[in-house]
């Protein structure tokens, strides 16, 4: 789960971690009166999207202006203007893709005087299972253009878990900047407070870009990117009352009401599995025979009849699926009820594309018997490589 930069920098406002003063504007008169509580006169108005690469960005709409989705107003009119040329306006960046996101909320934010721009980041590495600091003296630009071209400017610190964080990784990091001086204990201090913030709200990354210097030798957060870890967040009620639908797919979401693991892809034949690892085989093996995969849906081990027609639902909820591959190894979940599901969401919603199912596992001769007794246009599977030739060859042909 993602958050909006005006709700990280809440965040590490509360672990005493610095950044300048800002205000969330979700219309035009909050805008104006956020202006009014900050001091002025330079003002950073920010596009609040969950996505990167916002000052690079460019708007669809003509009406909203050249610049992009993070913009210096040098008064409290200009302020007025941005906020009126944002909202509701299409910011597309690098990250959105070309449908690019409805800018709903901005932030209004204290300018600050900038001396350097560095880079600080951490997240969960899963190769030495720590969390790992990546830190660069190169900040406010590409990260990743930084990592490809000149790679021995960025330097990684992975953490102990059963030490946990030191001074000492402080201090790397800071020398790493070239910091000095008192700096350099303010380096030490920001790093621990963000390592505990990490822990305590179960992040799975944690990015400021850019970590600046200001004019008077301080260090601030100008930028932060939070996501968190979406199995933790029952232990979270206060990062859940941050979610953002409107950021999100509307059929991710309604498929995490269902307890089902959906992620839209750019293919044309939806796929249905239980297990994440037998749907990645099978996304695998489509691609391997010459089509795309629409989705990426895990039904999960104990899936009910109910549950696999929401599955269904959601899958041809999108225009481009062409055909739906059902793949399903009844070990936890019994075959005649995945069957039953199928029949059931094929009725209901008149399925006109083409279905193939495999079935193997549990009450496997069952599950077949119900698809073949259903008089629906049902194609079974005997294996995994079947099925995949079944509905490449049955979508092609109905194209």
């Amino acid at each position: 789960m993602n958050i909006h930069e005006h709700q990280a920098k809440e965040l590490l406002r509360q672990y005493g971690i610095p950044t300048p003063a800002g205000i969330a504007a979700f219309s035009v008169r909050e805008a104006g009166e956020a202006t009014q509580q900050l001091p002025g006169p330079l003002f950073v108005v920010k596009a609040q999207i969950h996505a990167g690469g916002r000052g690079k960005g460019k708007f669809k709409e003509a009406s909203a202006g050249e610049k992009g989705g993070v913009r210096l107003a040098k008064s409290r009119a200009e302020v007025h203007t941005f906020a009126e040329q944002m909202l509701g306006a299409t910011l597309v960046t690098a990250q959105t893709g070309a449908d690019g996101r409805v800018v709903n909320r901005i932030y209004v934010s204290d300018g600050v005087d900038i001396e350097r721009e560095l880079y600080l980041s951490a997240l969960v590495d899963r190769a030495s299972s720590r969390v790992a600091f990546v830190a660069s003296a190169e900040g406010g630009v590409d990260i990743e253009k930084v990592a490809h071209d000149t790679p021995e400017k960025i330097v990684s610190v992975t953490i102990d878990p059963a030490s946990g964080y030191q001074p000492f990784h402080g201090r790397r990091i800071a020398f790493a900047f070239g910091l000095e001086g008192k700096q350099v204990a303010q380096c030490v201090k920001l790093v621990g407070d963000l390592y505990n913030l990490m822990l305590a709200k179960d992040m799975s990354m944690l990015e400021i870009n850019p970590l600046i210097v200001t004019k008077d030798g301080s260090l601030s957060c100008l930028d932060a990117k939070m996501s968190f870890d979406s199995n933790a967040l029952y232990r979270h009620p206060d990062i859940v009352d941050m979610r953002d639908l409107t950021e999100e797919d509307p059929a991710e979401v309604e498929a995490s009401k269902h307890d089902l693991s959906y992620v839209k892809l750019d293919g044309t034949i939806g796929c249905m599995v239980n297990g994440a690892g037998l749907a990645m085989a099978t996304m695998d093996i489509i691609k391997l025979y010459g089509a795309e995969p629409a989705n990426f849906l895990d039904v999960g081990g104990g899936a009910s009849k109910e549950k696999v027609q929401a599955a269904f639902k959601i899958i041809l909820s999108d225009p481009a699926v062409k055909g739906i591959l059902v793949n399903i190894f009844g070990g936890i979940m019994r075959c005649d009820i995945i069957a039953e599901g199928v029949v059931a969401a094929a009725r209901e919603m008149g399925i006109t594309v083409p279905l193939v199912v495999r079935l193997e596992g549990t009450n496997v001769e069952l599950g077949k018997k119900i698809l073949a007794e259903s008089g629906l246009k049902i194609t079974p599977a005997d294996d995994l490589g079947d099925a995949a030739e079944k509905i490449t060859a049955a979508v092609k042909e109905a194209a």
